[in-house]
Formats: structure tokens, C-alpha cells, sequence
């Protein structure tokens, strides 16, 4: 039985969940309805896909005929919905970051629990056939026990080619915020929770000017640090490092590699679904691509979403889960608490490491 879903904003995002829903996830949910603050987005999206436009927000939260929310409004809305969607009993399944603060989300997986409802939250990439080959690789022992990680992602901006970029700079924003939750997530669900971190963080330039049309010439005022280093204790007693930054231009380093005790795994792009994915063993003068696991190769948002609506069916736990997500967010403000105190961040929050995609 597929589970009626709700969508709240309709945004560029948007497509590519709508795509995918009423496509090859179409088993798992239906999609009953949808609503945007910006009427002629919904209205538009409303007439491509055939799915009725709800005109209020809180018509379509309300509504008899919705299971599930989901919510890809702009990050600073994403309290706002999850929290009067749980209240409402509904399931809501959010884009990243699941909300801006840590007291938010624990309000909403509060009431959650409560009234028995599930929170998901993006990223799924990781659910993709690269990161579950990586996780795959290193449940079977390729490179021995992880003793270490690297993960970077740095570019200077979206200001060049975003239509409405002047978000990524206010709260809820910057780089660790937008991006690390893809690179984080993935380490977690790679490697298992963090205990504690550390970090610095800087904003590197008081404006940014948007160069992407309509808002050509524009000067955005940058509320947000710009460029964060963070180190990170994994439980499991491996050592991470990240950097996620809006004012590198060019770079040459790895997405993300995982070093283990008999060699090493060069992680692909976790924003992506796909690969490719290589790996070194000992003293291997040559790196091996291992081919990838069939499923899911492709841009397959809103996977996370259809495995949350068939756990709730199945009784079992959903994979992109709101207690992980809420332990992304949770070290993300670690990196940023431990650079203004100038002192490691012991990590309050912990999640389970989601079980791996059959």
C-alpha cells in the first residue's frame, strides 16, 4: 500500500523529487497534493505533474488525504513545517538541514515519538550505488578496520549561477550547512556516529554580489562563517577531517577517502547517487575501480522517502532518519561551538548507523 504524500514548496528542488515520486517510487507513495508560498510555482508544477495545488500551507498539512510531509521549503522554513506537520500527526520527511537549530529538531522528534510519527530527512545520497558499494567494501574488510577520513567540498559560491543564492549566506546557511550534511551523513552512515569535535571557522568577505540572472549585480551581506575546518572522533576511534568552504576557486583534493588498516577507499561525490568508486590495498602501486552495486545509480532523490514510507508499512527502521540527521546538525554546530570557544565540542546527540540498502 503506498502512503499519500503532501509537498510543501515547489522550488528547484522540486523537480527532481517530482520526477522520481510519480516515477520509480511511484509504489511506495502517491502524491495527493502540493503548495508553495509562490502560487505560480505550485500552479505550474500542479499542471505538469496532474497533482491537485493546495493554495494554504496548512490546508494541505492538515488534510485527511496526507500520510507523509514533504518539506523542501528554503532551510529557514523547515521548522515551521516539520513542527506543525508532526503536530498535525503527520509524518514529514524534510530536505537538509533538517532545521537551523538543535533545540528545533529535538522539538520535533519530541512530539514525534510521542505520537508515534516518523522524521526523515535528506540527504538520501547515500543510499545511492556509490556510497552503499563504499559501505559494502568496508563491511566485508577490503581495507581492514578504519583507522582515519578526509572529506572536502569547496567552491566559491552559488552566487554565480543560483536565481535566489542570497540564502546560502544567512542563517541556516554557509557551506556546513548547505553541503556538509551530504558529506557527513555519508561518513556516519560509512563509519558510524561521531563522540567529538573540533574546528575553526571564518567568513572570509562581508558581501557577496550575485552574478546569475534575476538578481544580476545584487550585493548579499554574508551572516555566516565561509570556510570551516573541523576534526572529528568517531566513536568507533577513527579520526576525520573536513573542510567545507564558499571561497576556494580551485582545488585538487579528494571528496571523500576512508583509510583503513590494509588500505585505502576513494569515496565519489556524495552528492551524487553514483561513482566511481576505487580502492587500494597495502602496498598496491596501482588503484582498483570496483564496479558499483546495481540500484539506484542515478539521481534518485527521494529514495530516502519512499525506504521511510515502506518502513512505516514494514514495522522496521527507515534508513534516512530523523535521529541521524538531527546527529549531522548536532556536529555541524560542534564544528562552529568548538572555533568560538576554542575548545572540543563532546557531541550530545547519537543515531544508530542505518542499516545498509538491500
Amino acid at each position: 500500500m503506498s502512503m499519500r504524500v503532501g509537498i510543501v514548496g515547489c522550488g528547484n528542488i522540486s523537480g527532481i523529487y517530482l520526477d522520481n515520486l510519480t516515477g520509480v517510487f511511484s509504489k511506495q507513495v502517491k502524491i495527493t497534493g502540493l503548495t508553495d508560498l509562490i502560487p505560480e510555482r505550485a500552479e505550474k508544477a500542479s499542471e505538469k505533474y496532474a497533482i491537485p495545488h493546495i493554495k494554504k500551507t496548512e490546508d494541505l498539512i492538515n488534510s485527511a488525504d496526507v500520510d507523509i510531509i514533504l518539506n523542501i521549503t528554503e532551510p529557514y522554513n523547515h521548522y515551521k513545517v516539520a513542527l506543525a506537520s508532526v503536530k498535525a500527526g503527520k509524518h514529514v520527511y524534510g530536505e537538509k538541514p533538517i532545521c537551523a537549530k538543535r533545540e528545533e529538531i529535538q522539538e520535533v522528534l519530541k512530539i514525534a515519538a510521542e505520537k508515534n510519527l516518523r522524521v526523515g530527512n535528506a540527504p538520501d545520497t547515500f543510499l545511492g550505488a556509490g556510497v552503499q558499494t563504499c559501505r559494502k567494501l568496508i563491511d566485508e574488510g577490503r581495507i581492514g578496520k578504519p583507522v582515519a577520513a578526509v572529506a572536502f567540498m569547496a567552491n566559491h559560491g552559488h552566487e554565480h549561477w543560483h536565481p535566489g543564492p542570497a540564502f546560502y549566506y544567512k542563517d541556516g546557511g554557509g557551506p556546513m550547512f548547505d553541503m556538509g550534511p551530504y558529506y557527513l551523513t555519508a561518513l556516519v552512515s560509512l563509519l558510524g556516529r561521531v563522540a567529538r569535535v573540533s574546528g575553526s571557522a571564518k567568513k572570509s568577505f562581508e558581501t557577496r554580489t550575485i552574478t546569475s540572472e534575476p538578481l544580476n549585480g545584487t550585493v548579499v551581506d554574508v551572516e555566516v562563517p565561509t570556510h570551516i575546518a573541523g576534526i572529528m572522533d568517531f566513536a568507533n576511534g577513527a579520526v576525520g577531517t573536513i573542510i567545507t568552504s564558499f571561497d576556494v576557486y580551485s582545488h585538487t583534493l579528494p571528496w571523500i577517502e576512508i583509510y583503513g588498516s590494509e588500505g585505502t577507499l576513494r569515496v565519489p561525490d556524495p552528492n551524487t547517487f553514483g561513482g566511481p568508486v576505487f580502492g587500494k590495498r597495502f602496498m598496491e602501486e596501482d588503484w582498483t575501480e570496483f564496479p558499483l552495486l546495481e540500484n539506484f545509480r542515478e539521481n534518485s532523490r527521494g529514495l530516502g522517502l519512499a525506504d521511510m514510507a515502506d518502513a512505516i508499512t514494514e514495522g522496521r527502521p527507515h534508513r534516512a532518519s530523523g535521529e541521524m540527521a538531527y546527529h549531522v546538525l548536532d556536529v555541524m554546530h560542534g564544528f562552529h561551538d568548538a572555533s568560538a570557544s576554542g575548545a572540543y565540542y563532546d557531541v550530545k546527540s547519537s543515531c544508530e548507523r542505518p542499516a545498509a540498502l538491500e
